[in-house]
């Protein structure tokens, strides 16, 4: 078999050369691999061996199995999250202004969706920490989304603010407006900074399932706070897949 490792034992070395077909594109992203009768056929092995290879695949994130149909590689749908300029006033508060999503969908020539709702619950911690005027477990305001790149769930973003800010602006509630949710934050208080704090995990059960996350695939944690001339207004929890995600920050070097 071509790309094995010598002295591994055999279901190791069937993971490596089905990796390497993959690699090579003798299989294409979305083909049916062989059946498990017919890999262990080919490889002259037992049904565990090449159970125990593809487990090993689905791990590493290259293959995903459907109930009742088979094996298949993994399709690739990366978008790229570009880190600053995503959030240029420009984009948001500009003649035409954009959701910051609807943007960065648009400008490479994704379709974007978005299911939304709001609800009232105590402040987690790590809100706490960074949102003016809120100690852990004081009721405030969250607004929930799953956005979707071209019709596949990509990542869930839920927004705090307290609720003196959602009586002040009903629309943060609701999420209704041009520009989307920074927009509405700024017609409060001008934004000044954006604060990114980026976490490389694996994903919870919960989020597994909310976000239908193949086996194997890590998430990416961003959290988001718009610093404005009143402080710190709104706290925002990205759950982004890894696989479907790539981060891109260009800026001009600090003195």
């Amino acid at each position: 078999m071509s790309g094995t490792t010598d002295g591994r034992s055999r279901q190791l070395r069937i993971a490596d050369d089905l990796r390497a077909k993959i690699e090579s594109g003798e299989f294409q992203p979305g083909d049916r691999l062989p059946g498990l009768p017919d890999l262990a056929n080919t490889y002259g092995v037992s049904l565990v061996t090449v159970r125990h290879a593809i487990s090993k695949l689905k791990q590493e994130g290259l293959v995903v199995s459907q109930q009742g149909k088979g094996n298949f590689v993994r399709k690739k749908l990366r978008v790229r999250r570009y880190g600053i300029e995503r959030y240029s006033r420009s984009v948001w508060g500009g003649e035409q202004p954009k959701s910051i999503l609807e943007a960065e969908g648009d400008k490479q020539g994704r379709n974007v969706g978005q299911a939304t709702e709001a609800d009232q619950v105590p402040a987690p911690a790590f809100v706490a920490e960074r949102l003016l005027g809120v100690a852990e477990g004081d009721l405030v305001h969250v607004r929930r989304r799953v956005t979707t790149i071209d019709g596949v769930i990509n990542q869930s973003a839920d927004s705090y603010f307290t609720l003196a800010l959602g009586e002040q602006a009903p629309v943060l509630v609701t999420g209704r407006g041009r520009g989307g949710h920074i927009a509405r934050i700024n017609a409060i208080s001008p934004v000044l900074e954006i604060q990114e704090e980026l976490e490389a995990r694996m994903p919870t059960a919960p989020e597994s399932a909310l976000l239908e996350i193949p086996e194997g695939t890590p998430v990416v944690e961003v959290i988001r706070t718009y610093h404005t001339e009143m402080g710190p207004l709104d706290v925002t929890r990205f759950i982004i897949r890894a696989d479907m995600a790539a981060f891109d920050y260009r800026f001009l070097v600090p003195d």
